[in-house]
C-alpha cells in the first residue's frame, strides 16, 4: 500500500492541500480539531502514512502506531486534560466516514457509556 492516497481527505490535510485547525505534528502525526466536536476538546490524531483502519497501521508501521497513541495522550494534556476518551471507528458499520485511520480525542466533559 502507498504511503498516500491522492483521494484521501486526511492524507491531503497532511500534504497541506486541504486547511485544518492542526494542533501537533511529530514526524509520524499530525493532529487536529474536529470540524463537528462532540467535546469541548475533539481532535482527530492521524498518522502520516495511509493505512485505512488501526489494525491495518499496525500491521504496516507499528512505530507510527506507537507514535499516534502517544500523541493523543500529549494532544489531550496541552488541552489541560488528563482524563480523555481515545476513539477508534474501523468499518463502515462503525461510522467510521473517513477510511484513513485517524483517534478521536474526546475531553472536557462527562462522556456518558455506554458511548452510543
Amino acid at each position: 500500500m502507498s504511503d498516500t492516497d491522492p483521494n484521501c481527505l486526511f492524507c491531503k490535510i497532511v500534504a497541506g492541500d486541504i486547511p485544518a485547525e492542526i494542533v501537533s505534528e511529530t514526524e509520524h502525526t499530525v493532529a487536529f480539531r474536529d470540524v463537528d466536536p462532540q467535546a469541548p476538546t475533539h481532535v482527530l490524531v492521524i498518522p502520516r502514512v495511509h493505512q485505512p483502519d488501526i489494525a491495518s497501521l499496525v500491521d504496516a508501521a507499528p512505530e507510527a502506531a506507537v507514535e499516534l497513541l502517544k500523541e493523543t495522550r500529549r494532544v489531550a494534556q496541552a488541552d489541560g486534560h488528563d482524563s480523555y476518551r481515545l476513539v477508534f471507528n474501523t468499518g463502515p458499520d462503525a461510522h467510521q466516514t473517513v477510511f484513513h485511520v485517524h483517534g478521536h480525542v474526546l475531553a472536557g466533559r462527562s462522556l456518558t457509556w455506554p458511548p452510543g
